[in-house]
């Protein structure tokens, strides 16, 4: 700015007061709005969950069946346990339990979730889904693509099996393991081997049904979690069709739901022909039918 404009400047009669403020309102909102919109909170992308794909083709011959859950008892879970695979043996609980540092191998007791027995795995792995097979426990690794293998009996490691790719579910079909990695495909592993016996895309009212992730065999089904989403899916293994979406929110309360993660975690009682749910750093676990929405 040259002198000949300050000077021009100093030489102004001043603004009247009165004619002031009106100016200095505009400019405190024009400031406040300007904040406001370079601060406001990026608008989220709507997202389709299966929920909202099941009920849309409601309608259409052959669409899902909606479920929803029924609760029956709540029981304690480890609000420290990251939870990637569930599964019930007779009257004992295998978790596993994933995040780098602090992946776990557990068994634990269903009714007080109180943690029996645990073996730390590896630092470097991140824990994933799990399956039972011939008093072997097979636990998935994400990233690592190895399928770490112990005793049932005393946790003791008994091998490993190597694979390509991301490991997110795991559960075991008759003879064949089922394996989830995210995507919409399903494969199928040689229990003794861990060989890639086939593969299968899964879809939900003729669309992929992506972010496949924990897996519980249920005669000649699979029940499978939606990562991010409280919708759990029944996949007939036949030909890969989603029969029926449950819609498993609102079981904890919003406080509850801010100091945990996402819904993982499906075991199977066939006594009682229910199931327990959980999920990551949930401090509860839920012992749930399917019922018609």
């Amino acid at each position: 700015m040259g002198q000949a404009t300050r000077s021009k400047k100093l030489r102004s009669a001043p603004v009247p007061a009165s004619r002031r403020w009106p100016i200095i309102l505009i400019m405190i909102t024009v400031l406040a709005l300007a904040l406001f919109w370079h601060f406001r909170p990026a608008p989220r992308p709507d997202r389709v969950t299966p929920s909202d794909i099941a009920e849309a083709a409601a309608s259409v011959p052959g669409a899902p069946e909606r479920l929803k859950v029924k609760v029956l008892s709540v029981r304690p879970h480890d609000p420290e346990a990251f939870t990637q695979g569930l599964l019930l043996d007779g009257n004992t609980l295998y978790e596993s339990t994933g995040l780098p540092g602090r992946s776990s191998l557990r068994e634990v007791d269903p009714r007080t979730g109180a943690v029996k027995r645990k073996v730390a795995v590896k630092a470097e792995y991140f824990a994933e889904g799990l399956a039972l097979v011939d008093g072997k426990l097979l636990q998935l690794t994400w990233q690592d693509q190895r399928t770490l293998v112990y005793n049932r009996a005393d946790f003791k490691p008994a091998g490993e099996f190597r694979y390509d790719g991301e490991g997110w579910g795991l559960c075991l079909d008759g003879n064949r393991l089922v394996m989830s990695d995210g995507s919409d495909r399903l494969t199928f592993r040689d229990p003794k081997t861990f060989a890639v016996q086939s593969t299968l895309n899964v879809t939900l009212a003729g669309q992929p049904a992506y972010k496949l992730n924990e897996l519980e065999c249920v005669d000649g089904v699979v029940w499978a979690n939606v990562w991010q989403t409280d919708d759990i899916l029944r996949i007939d293994l036949k030909d890969g069709r989603v029969t029926a979406v449950v819609d498993a929110s609102g079981l904890l309360t919003p406080e509850e739901r801010q100091k945990s993660d996402v819904l993982n975690g499906i075991a199977w009682d066939p006594k009682s022909r229910t199931f327990l749910i959980t999920g990551k750093l949930w401090p509860k676990m839920f012992e749930v039918q399917f019922v018609p929405r």
